[in-house]
């Protein structure tokens, strides 16, 4: 039979011990950064509905395309737009035997991302005043490749060691050596350092307005500020101090 392995004994590689002659430092760096955001995103849902399925599938293709048109129209503002999911149901009648349809309900949505936060609140406003349109949105956010994490991070790892050097300079003494440095959670694969997504901030739905009807006054929309945080552990042994 193999014998069981002794035990890891302080000072030896893998645990997180140092020794009298190169004692370790263990510390936790932060930062949280309030960024502006750099994109905001719509949902918007277009219905139709006929006593038909052709009609209300054509009356959903026309009312879509006035869409798409007029979101497109933003142009470079618009950075993407994209089709969800598309439906068409019929509606049956509550009253009489058998089942007869009473109306058909389609719907498509679509996702709109702005860059251009003065064209937000006139695209939202004219499209919140069309005919079986709703808008939702917007929510903030920040890109993935954004430089607001980047400066977080290096944030954190500069926290981290001003923190160990004060600790190595409270015992007379100086930082000799990185041995580790990780996020928080790395090990468990958790994503630290991601910006707060953007609360809904506005909902609105329009029943219809005519072509005669007197023009809305764009939505003054004031963007969600963002939190970014970054947190890391990091190790680092130390010049022997005089106790």
């Amino acid at each position: 039979m193999t014998p069981p392995p002794a035990p890891e004994q302080p000072g030896q590689p893998g645990l997180p011990y140092g020794t009298p002659d190169a004692p370790r430092v263990a510390v936790r760096g932060e930062a949280h950064l309030e960024v502006d955001p750099e994109i905001a995103r719509i949902t918007i849902t277009v219905a139709a509905r006929g006593t038909d399925r052709r009609s209300a599938l054509d009356d959903l293709t026309r009312r879509n395309a006035t869409v798409l048109d007029l979101v497109k129209s933003y142009g470079d503002a618009v950075e993407r737009v994209e089709t969800g999911a598309l439906s068409i149901a019929p509606e049956l009648a509550r009253r009489g035997r058998g089942e007869r349809v009473r109306t058909y309900h389609g719907r498509v949505h679509l996702t709109a991302e702005l860059t251009d936060f003065t064209a937000l609140g006139e695209l939202t406003t004219r499209l919140a005043d069309l005919d079986l349109t709703r808008v939702d949105g917007p929510w903030w956010d920040l890109r993935p490749d954004s430089p607001a994490h980047g400066r977080a991070r290096r944030q954190a790892v500069q926290e981290a060691v001003q923190r160990a050097r004060e600790y190595a300079e409270a015992l007379g003494t100086t930082l000799a050596a990185l041995v580790e440095l990780a996020d928080i959670g790395a090990e468990e694969g958790r994503s630290y350092g991601a910006a707060q997504r953007g609360v809904r901030m506005a909902a609105m739905a329009a029943p219809g307005g005519g072509p005669g009807d007197e023009e809305t006054a764009p939505l003054d929309l004031e963007p969600q500020r963002q939190h970014v945080r970054a947190q890391v552990n990091a190790r680092f042994t130390m010049a022997p101090p005089r106790l």
